[in-house]
């Protein structure tokens, strides 16, 4: 039976992209198999773990780990650097799996708890829909009263052996946008002929800015408007993202988007296609979770902070909206570099700790 190093080290050197995840599911089912614990593919790239222990065994703690890569060419030089070019580990992934591999390993050594614990190797974190929705879809705690799901990232802002945690909303809901003004362009100079499309998306822009608040963020971070010194083109197309915590909040912003499109092409002429790709709900971590997460991290003599609402986001949200759920950020070192670089490098160090506490919480529960 592999270390969870080696487990990770595997993973990192065959990182694979968003729901590409084939050979890394492979890999996974071989290790389970190889220690005796039951699994099944879930949401088609990924893995789903089952470990039976004692009493009611329709009691459940659903543990995830994410599992995908991203699209980044490897520069840290390590000896485990990935071997899939354009693809690597770059978020942490590799390390939630490996955490979870070490927990649920243990686990199926001393089944000495009541209850069921899952363990969901998922596909898909990194882009819409989001393998958690894939995984839900599938419905595989519909006859299991599940009383916490727990996920947990890398984080390079904490020292190895510090876990950060958040009472409510953690991490935004996001939606992705997408606006094409259509107009009828020409010569620049001939104005009173044209519909300026540049300018009715320029308006449009100021008035989705205008949206921002302490609860909000809606950014534009492409504008193409592919004309010339001398040209209007006949389309502008436009590329953003929107986050926020509250549901209602969010839905909201929706129709003011489509209001603000409304009232552009009013005032212009234009005519706006908007497309709002709606993405993960916001991360909220159950209160009664955390303070029990808290206490057991201080009975362990681990360090803790509390940390403040971030406006990244997860789709571990989907599994806050129906259940119980706790998210949690733990240590890699900052000598780790920042995650979504070439460079990220997370102390392995991390492994063995994020180990011994999602154990000791998996049991607590």
């Amino acid at each position: 039976m592999i270390s969870a190093i080696e487990f990770r080290r595997h993973l990192h050197r065959h990182p694979e992209l968003s729901f590409e995840e084939e050979q890394s599911a492979q890999y996974i089912e071989k290790c389970l198999t190889e220690a005796g614990i039951s699994h099944s593919r879930i949401a088609n790239t990924g893995v789903l773990a089952k470990i039976e222990g004692k009493g009611n065994l329709s009691k459940a703690v659903v543990l995830r780990a994410d599992i995908d890569a991203l699209p980044i060419e490897e520069q840290t030089g390590l000896e485990y650097a990935s071997q899939n070019c354009g693809v690597m580990h770059a978020c942490g992934h590799d390390i939630h799996a490996a955490v979870l591999y070490g927990v649920l390993i243990r686990l199926a050594e001393r089944r000495d708890f009541e209850g069921t614990i899952f363990g969901i190797f998922q596909p898909g974190e990194e882009c819409n829909p989001g393998g958690a929705s894939k995984v839900l879809e599938e419905q595989p705690f519909a006859d299991y009263n599940v009383v916490a799901v727990i996920g947990e990232h890398t984080d390079s802002g904490l020292e190895v052996g510090e876990f950060g945690f958040c009472k409510g909303e953690f991490m935004a809901a996001n939606d992705e946008l997408r606006f094409r003004v259509r107009g009828k362009g020409g010569h620049a100079a001939m104005r009173e002929k044209l519909n300026d499309t540049v300018v009715a998306a320029s308006h449009l822009v100021t008035m989705l800015n205008a949206v921002n608040d302490e609860n909000t963020v809606l950014s534009i971070g492409k504008i193409v408007a592919d004309g010339a010194t001398n040209v209007i083109p006949d389309e502008v197309y436009m590329e953003g993202t929107f986050r926020c915590f509250s549901e209602e909040h969010r839905h909201t912003v929706w129709q003011i988007i489509e209001a603000a499109a409304q009232s552009v092409d009013a005032k212009f002429g234009t005519s706006t296609e908007v497309d709002i790709n709606h993405g993960y709900p916001a991360v909220v971590s159950n209160d009664e979770l955390v303070d029990k997460a808290l206490a057991l991290a201080s009975a362990k003599g681990l360090t803790t902070k509390m940390l403040g609402k971030r406006y990244t986001s997860e789709d571990f949200g989907f599994y806050c909206v129906q259940y119980p759920s706790l998210f949690y950020r733990f240590g890699v070192g900052s000598a780790a570099g920042r995650s979504h670089t070439s460079t990220f490098a997370p102390s392995e160090e991390s492994i063995a700790v994020g180990i011994d506490f999602m154990e000791a919480l998996a049991r607590s529960l």
